[in-house]
């Protein structure tokens, strides 16, 4: 189908009218507004496009086996970072939380147990990202467990495009000729890390692993990207994936 080979492109210019796609296809409400909202144009200056940062934190890295435990979110643009609009939730994961997990979140079984379900804050979610490109750092988190919480709650899933600072990074540290010379002379990768790629652009260090801190710390990321290799003229579809 269309929407399966849109969305599995890696450079897709043509999210604006996948969404469309979607918005008339979608069944459930909230999905159908989601799509709705839609996306700038692949041409869009990057300066005037609206932004939101998220992060989730999950109970592991497999999505079959795994579920979200907290999610954090922070509305911005290329010049400003209005915290007053920052959201944060702590849900209850549909799988049990081990030790590893609250060691590395320090969100405990109390919590969850008090915490609402994702169906819950759903709406508010989608709210908050809707007409906006979502900037994360490693969509392969975000990504597929969003679309799998979504679709088990409403019956559908969710793909919509996203700005991946990791990726941004691997384009300058690991897929550049001179990453690629780096590697011929045996020399140990560049780490695009989330603090390791805040250190390169001067930017303080955050206690990670908190969805919230970490959803900041993207945003802060990304403006410094455009800042140093970009411009607010960049195209936004030479950015999303």
């Amino acid at each position: 189908m269309l929407s399966h080979r849109l969305a599995s492109r890696s450079q897709v210019q043509e999210w604006p009218a996948y969404l469309q796609q979607r918005a008339d296809a979608a069944h459930d409400p909230l999905l159908k507004a989601f799509f709705a909202a839609g996306c700038p144009a692949p041409e869009t200056p990057i300066g005037e496009v609206p932004l939101v940062a998220l992060d989730l934190e999950t109970t592991g890295l497999d999505v079959q086996r795994h579920a979200i435990v907290s999610i954090g979110l922070v509305p911005f643009s290329l010049s400003r970072i209005p915290l007053a609009l920052r959201r944060y939730w702590v849900v209850r994961p549909s799988r049990a939380l081990s030790d590893a997990s609250i060691t590395l979140h320090r969100i405990t079984h109390s919590e969850v147990a008090e915490a609402p379900d994702f169906g819950d804050i759903l709406p508010e979610l989608l709210e908050a990202l809707a007409g906006r490109i979502v900037v994360v750092h490693f969509r392969h988190i975000e990504r597929p467990f969003l679309a799998d919480a979504i679709k088990a709650r409403l019956g559908e899933g969710a793909r919509f495009p996203m700005i991946d600072t990791m990726s941004l990074e691997a384009r300058l540290h690991r897929l550049s000729l001179w990453a690629r010379l780096q590697r011929w002379m045996r020399r140990p990768p560049v780490s695009i890390r989330l603090g390791d790629s805040r250190r390169r652009y001067g930017l303080p260090d955050y206690q990670g692993h908190h969805a919230l801190v970490d959803a900041l710390a993207t945003a802060e990321l990304f403006q410094a990207q455009v800042a140093k290799h970009y411009d607010a003229a960049t195209p936004v579809g030479k950015l999303w994936t």
